[in-house]
């Protein structure tokens, strides 16, 4: 969880931080914040690769090296004087990360008994939104006083006690051993349908919450002061709904894929609806971090579950897929935004995650040919083969 925290804090970090490091590294504002898009492209591209690369590294050793990694990169990045320098040293830190999130998960899952999964899953990814309401304001306020290096050294000494805790205390196993290598209920059919889902979700979230602030301001009508309680609100409600999230994933696993997007639809389609209404738009905030943050603790769990082969490739899929929806969201409303207005983003997200919950529907209805339910049914119908023959064989026929 600490290192999830550290990571994310860094990958968000310039967005509070444009004007500081704007004028320092003499660079215009959008440059710093492709810093940003270029992290998330670089998760998507590397996370399958490189995850392929390391499979039969033990977790200990490779989730050592990869904070390692981090901790240098940060470090090394902000020492150089040049924007140049600061990409390369993120991107190194992208790279490590992209492979951090395909094992992360497996590993800690392996901890604890199996009937815990999705509380574990859920605590683990709890560092999105903590790192939302608590790390990057901190960051903020941090760069804002000290300087932005600072603040990214700050972050990479959360990485260093992050390094020293798992070096100490996650136990040296083979990545196969455990019963988080492999899907305990392997489905391919849902499996893509998780992948599919999980990146026209994130596109159609990022692609209204790319312009949040513009909604809030041009829309609702608040001031620019307001912004900073309302993401507030948004990401404590998200921390209650990753906690709710682990608990439904493991008492109810198939419906629980449900909840987030159905939630996600009806929030941006309330908010293009009665955006200028500002009560109800705080409550719809609330809502639509509650679901937000429960997407990817739900759909990992859930990963865990029906990969078809080791969950940590599938894990690294649903990476890939994931920071794809960030980087296509972002564009689709950078897109539609100059021809169709910042409030109707809301309504093309909407759309998008609908599709999201149709693709859901449509492969959980009917397993996989080689899901679980069907072996279930292969063998009862071989059952009752047998019996039908047994009782042909020995009860006399009658008149």
């Amino acid at each position: 969880m600490f290192a999830g925290f550290a990571y994310l804090t860094v990958e968000i970090a310039p967005v509070g931080l444009l004007g500081t490091m704007s004028a320092d590294l003499r660079v215009s504002l959008s440059a710093v914040g492709l810093l940003v898009t270029w992290y998330a492209l670089a998760v998507a591209v590397a996370a399958i690769p490189l995850t392929r690369l390391v499979g039969g590294v033990p977790r200990r050793y490779l989730l050592s090296g990869l904070l390692v990694v981090f901790v240098a990169a940060t470090g090394l990045s902000v020492a150089g004087p040049s924007y140049w320098a600061l990409t390369a040293g993120r991107l190194a830190t992208a790279l490590s990360q992209a492979v951090f999130w395909s094992v992360a998960a497996p590993a800690a899952a392996a901890l604890f008994p199996p009937q815990l999964r999705g509380r574990v899953t859920a605590a683990l990814f709890a560092a999105a939104p903590l790192g939302a309401v608590l790390g990057v304001p901190a960051v903020t306020w941090l760069g804002l006083h000290v300087g932005w290096r600072a603040a990214f050294l700050a972050v990479a000494g959360l990485g260093l006690v992050a390094l020293l805790g798992i070096a100490t205390l996650i136990p040296t196993t083979r990545p196969e051993e455990g019963h988080s290598a492999v899907g305990s209920a392997p489905d391919a059919r849902r499996f893509w349908g998780i992948i599919t889902a999980t990146a026209l979700a994130v596109t159609g979230v990022f692609a209204a919450f790319t312009y949040f602030a513009p909604f809030l301001t041009e829309v609702s009508g608040f001031s620019t002061e307001a912004i900073s309680p309302l993401l507030f609100v948004f990401g404590v409600a998200g921390v209650v709904g990753v906690a709710v999230g682990g608990v439904l994933v493991d008492r109810w696993p198939r419906p629980a894929v449900f909840v987030p997007v159905v939630v996600l639809t009806l929030a941006l389609v309330a908010l293009y609806a009665f955006g200028t209404h500002q009560g109800v738009v705080l409550v719809l905030i609330a809502l639509w971090g509650f679901a937000v943050a429960q997407t990817p603790s739900i759909f990992q769990a859930r990963v865990l579950d029906v990969a078809p082969g080791r969950t940590d490739m599938g894990l690294a899929r649903f990476s890939s897929a994931y920071n794809v929806g960030i980087a296509a969201g972002a564009l689709t409303g950078a897109l539609l935004l100059p021809l169709i207005g910042v409030r109707s983003t809301y309504l093309i997200g909407a759309v998008l995650t609908a599709l999201a919950l149709a693709v859901l529907a449509s492969t959980n209805i009917s397993p996989g040919r080689h899901g679980p339910r069907s072996c279930l049914v292969d063998q009862w119908t071989g059952s009752r083969s047998q019996m039908r023959m047994v009782a042909t064989s020995t009860v006399p026929r009658q008149t």
